[in-house]
């Protein structure tokens, strides 16, 4: 497995995530659970992409304002999450926010893999994209 086949693995899991919380509602059942899930799964995403996929990129010309507006997004992310755990998950707010953070993250993902991907596949090696994967993967089994 590559980097982008990785990363894109976990892509549909937060796709998912994203999916189940946004159809919660104040009462509904799980809905504590599906936020920590999601909140988890993208924290630790960030932290592994950052470190084994963004980091090496960020020296290259051709991808540093890439990765750089890559970092920043995960950045508003974090913003959206502190908000949303500040807010009463009964109160309407909580799922307006929730909506608003699983939009930025649908157009995080979409960057990255239609654009984003393709420029990162002519710099790396196919050895790299292999050895970037694994240390991706590591990070994420190490922190799930």
């Amino acid at each position: 497995m590559n980097i982008f086949e990785a990363i894109r693995k976990d892509h549909d899991k937060q796709r998912e995530l994203c999916r189940m919380v946004t159809s919660t509602s104040g009462e509904s059942k799980g809905r504590k659970q599906m936020w920590e899930d999601l909140k988890k799964e993208l924290q630790i995403h960030a932290d592994a992409e950052e470190r084994t996929f963004y980091s090496p990129l960020i020296h290259n010309d051709m991808m540093q304002e890439h990765a750089r507006h890559g970092i920043a997004e995960h950045h508003e992310m974090d913003e959206l999450i502190e908000k949303i755990d500040d807010t009463d998950m009964d109160s309407p707010a909580w799922l307006v926010y929730a909506k608003q953070l699983c939009e930025k993250v649908e157009h995080h993902l979409k960057d990255e893999e239609h654009s984003f991907f393709q420029l990162a596949g002519k710099v790396f090696t196919e050895k790299q994209k292999v050895d970037i994967a694994e240390e991706y993967q590591k990070e994420m089994k190490a922190n799930r």
